[in-house]
């Protein structure tokens, strides 16, 4: 009784912070960076006192947005330092359906472009310290994180995370044996991926013995973490963000270290 009671405190205390997030103010500030020539805008978020990692955000088709400030935000809250990247440049912030297609098409269909995007996001992250860091994303940004994961390119990495992202292999890519622990988070009513697309990932990463857990949360449909969405669902947001929290917990350095120099 006593574990059941912790373990739905837990979970209120979860859902209120999802909750509240929204209403608090930016605790980050803007920052502008270049990769190859090319200039982007990025949020950092700053845990206070000492962190316990980095934190990589990496954004839907929209872009950087105020959502992804606030998950950075919320992950500072946290103790860990965070950083959300751009991967379409300064000032390109797409606003309709087509615009966002566009976008997202070109780096699907440039996946080198992609990966070399989100390693400029990471170096600039680190320029305060190269800090062990857990990389999550969302939608679009979880299909990267995988590509990430897959290029097997970042260094001191502890885990990969996505939330309703994309799963879908490119042919020819293949994940690395020594690949960090993925955890995946998906919602069960999904209808842009589906559950033989989960289950393909799954029989994927058993074969490349890569250490991995999936979260399917029922009912719950694509977006279902947006705050602002028309498919928002509470429940399947407070379950994925406090699995997110147990993996960082799990993942990255328990100790305490001191923060980089700001």
């Amino acid at each position: 009784m006593v574990i059941g009671l912790t373990s739905n405190m837990r979970l209120m205390v979860v859902a209120l912070a999802v909750l509240l997030a929204p209403l608090a103010a930016q605790a980050g500030e803007a920052v502008t960076y270049d990769v190859g020539g090319e200039s982007f805008e990025g949020y950092r978020a700053n845990a206070d006192g000492d962190s316990r990692g980095l934190v990589l955000i990496i954004h839907d088709w929209d872009g950087l947005t105020e959502y992804e400030k606030t998950r950075a935000d919320m992950v500072a809250g946290m103790g860990y330092d965070a950083f959300a990247l751009d991967l379409y440049g300064k000032g390109n912030r797409p606003a309709d359906t087509g615009a966002k297609k566009a976008e997202t098409g070109k780096l699907y269909e440039d996946r080198a472009r992609m990966r070399t995007l989100i390693l400029g996001g990471l170096a600039e992250a680190r320029k305060a310290g190269d800090q062990e860091t857990v990389v999550m994303g969302y939608c679009f940004g979880g299909a990267a994180v995988l590509e990430l994961a897959r290029s097997g390119k970042a260094e001191n990495v502890a885990g990969y995370a996505t939330f309703h992202g994309g799963l879908t292999t490119p042919k020819g890519q293949h994940y690395p044996s020594d690949t960090p622990p993925i955890l995946i988070m998906h919602g069960g009513a999904d209808s842009s991926i589906t559950m033989d697309d989960v289950a393909a990932l799954s029989r994927e990463l058993e074969e490349s013995k890569v250490p991995y857990e999936i979260q399917v949360y029922s009912g719950a449909p694509h977006a279902f973490t947006n705050f602002d969405g028309a498919r928002y669902q509470k429940r399947a947001d407070s379950l994925s963000w406090g699995a997110f929290q147990d993996f960082l917990a799990t993942n990255l350095s328990e100790s305490e270290r001191k923060s980089p120099a700001r």
